[in-house]
């Protein structure tokens, strides 16, 4: 089990009901019913709410804000405004204790795991970061590049994955994070596989104390790696320079408001 990672023990979550957990810079919720444990991404695909303080009726959750329905067993999406399936994750049991796999790609259909599960032993992932010329840490050395080749000589831009992020938007301002300010920085790697490539992000918060952080964080990596030819994506929440204001675009600005 050298992928999973220890969540709690199988008392701590009644049956049924659900608990969340903060895994690898991911939120994540961990359901129980009728004896069996389902893990899914504590994110609604429809604007990030939490699914973990959603209504739990039997197999489905029903985000608090809108009430998009997910199914537990597979993250698949049931109901509007959602319709996208939010990521679901492997679950063990071993010795009274719920171990989930984060690492890796999540599966879209796991299996549930049950008090006859068996397991075995578990490791957190690395993570890793860099920088560009326009970064905070720009005094830094870098290998970077903001252009990638695909197979089939297309090419994975800084611009596309900037593209990309702007579907992520902060739940509490409904403005993507994009115009926002929120992107500092896009890396783009070569991967391990040919036409495969490993971006590297840095972003912050409009405040450190952000609640919506986890979320966002997750979203972004959701997001991002699902654009064709990404193999990895890592996040780095860096709050220096701070944000201000003045980082939004004029379009973010006449949304809120400021003038």
């Amino acid at each position: 089990m050298n992928d999973f990672v220890r969540l709690t023990e199988i008392n701590n979550v009644p049956d049924p009901g659900q608990a969340y957990f903060e895994v690898e810079d991911r939120m994540v919720v961990l359901f129980h019913v009728d004896g069996q444990f389902y893990c899914l991404d504590d994110v609604c695909t429809h604007d990030g709410g939490p699914l973990g303080e959603g209504t739990l009726a039997e197999y489905t959750i029903a985000c608090p804000r809108h009430g998009a329905k997910f199914d537990i067993r597979t993250g698949q999406a049931l109901s509007m405004p959602a319709n996208q399936p939010t990521r679901s994750y492997e679950v063990r049991i071993d010795a009274g204790v719920v171990y989930v796999r984060v690492a890796g790609n999540p599966t879209s259909a796991s299996p549930p795991a049950t008090t006859s599960a068996s397991a075995t032993a578990l490791s957190t992932a690395s993570t890793s970061t860099s920088c560009t010329a326009n970064s905070p840490c720009a005094t830094l050395p870098c290998d970077s590049t903001s252009v990638v080749e695909l197979s089939g000589g297309q090419h994975l831009t800084e611009d596309a994955v900037r593209e990309e992020m702007k579907k992520v938007i902060d739940p509490e301002l409904f403005v993507n994070i994009v115009d926002l300010g929120l992107v500092y920085v896009v890396d783009l790697h070569p991967g391990t596989a040919p036409g495969q490539t490993k971006v590297l992000i840095e972003m912050t918060m409009t405040s450190p104390a952000c609640p919506a952080g986890p979320q966002l964080i997750q979203n972004s990596k959701m997001t991002v790696g699902n654009m064709p030819g990404v193999e990895s994506v890592e996040v780095k929440i860096v709050m220096d320079p701070p944000w201000t204001p003045d980082r939004m675009t004029e379009a973010a600005r006449d949304h809120l408001g400021i003038f």
